[in-house]
């Protein structure tokens, strides 16, 4: 099972300014592998595993290349071939969608080590230390321990709108190792329910209870104004840039209230009923 734990990251101010070189070096090689698919012999490229063949290349051409773990370069060619895939999903489904487009500062904001080049230490406590090649050590507030049983496959760091670091570890678990799920013919349904979403409440159970929606009215009013400033603003001045973030800091609150109320109910589902059946 493959599976994914997120967590709020607090770099120094040396750290945060290294990791925001690499992610514009990424970028700039995201950029350059999609020049290459659409400019060099189709033999040489039209594939990830083609393509990192190109990056030794790469490295003696532009020296900048050299200053990133090479793993993570990696990953960076396969992540513009994976949105190229999901790109051509979306086409087969039938959906209109245009072509990968090139990549500006504000739409990259994250890299991946993948496989090798970090390390997580110091994991007795609610801080541990994620070490990164090329970059050095970041502290992570560390709420949830990683299972034993788990393998760490990769590392994803991304700075948020709002300024604000994380790390998610992509985490791969044995299906031996994980808890053997009852069958649905075991299930004790006498204490159980079905729910379905409403229109004029939240959810409906089948026992007549309903959830009504989240009055999230006062936030939408204040993000509207916090847009409207926005917008009187000069795109790319400091001021522009400050009001950005506030732009981003409602719109995070907004996400956060709406997935709280989302656990809430949630959590109560569960500790009221033995089974929840969702058509």
């Amino acid at each position: 099972m493959e599976y994914s734990h997120r967590y709020h990251a607090h770099p120094t101010q040396e750290v945060a300014e290294r990791l925001d070189n690499h992610i514009d070096i990424h970028r700039q090689a995201y950029n350059y592998t999609r020049y290459e698919y659409e400019n060099v012999n189709a033999d040489e490229v039209g594939s990830a595993y083609k393509h990192h063949d190109r990056l030794t290349d790469w490295k003696d051409e532009y020296p900048v290349f050299k200053e990133v773990h090479s793993k993570a370069l990696q990953r960076t060619v396969t992540r513009f071939y994976q949105n190229l895939s999901n790109l051509s999903k979306q086409k087969e489904n039938g959906n209109k969608v245009g072509m990968l487009k090139w990549k500006p500062p504000r739409e990259y904001q994250s890299i991946t080590y993948s496989q090798s080049g970090f390390e997580l230490k110091n994991t007795s406590g609610r801080r541990a230390t994620l070490w990164l090649s090329k970059i050095g050590d970041i502290k992570i507030r560390y709420h949830r321990d990683i299972p034993d049983e788990a393998d760490i496959k990769e590392v994803t760091v991304k700075k948020e709108t709002t300024g604000e670091w994380f790390v998610s570890f992509g985490l791969e678990t044995d299906d031996a190792d994980l808890p053997e799920k009852p069958g649905v013919d075991s299930l004790d349904t006498s204490n159980s329910v079905g729910i379905d979403l409403g229109i004029q409440n939240y959810i409906h159970t089948s026992d007549g209870k309903t959830v009504d929606w989240l009055d999230l009215e006062d936030d939408c009013d204040r993000l509207r104004r916090e847009q409207r400033k926005l917008s009187r603003k000069q795109k790319g001045s400091s001021n522009y840039e400050k009001q950005r973030r506030e732009v981003a800091k409602v719109k995070r609150h907004i996400k956060r209230k709406v997935l709280d109320y989302q656990h809430k109910i949630t959590t109560w589902l569960v500790k009221e009923y033995d089974a929840v059946f969702v058509p």
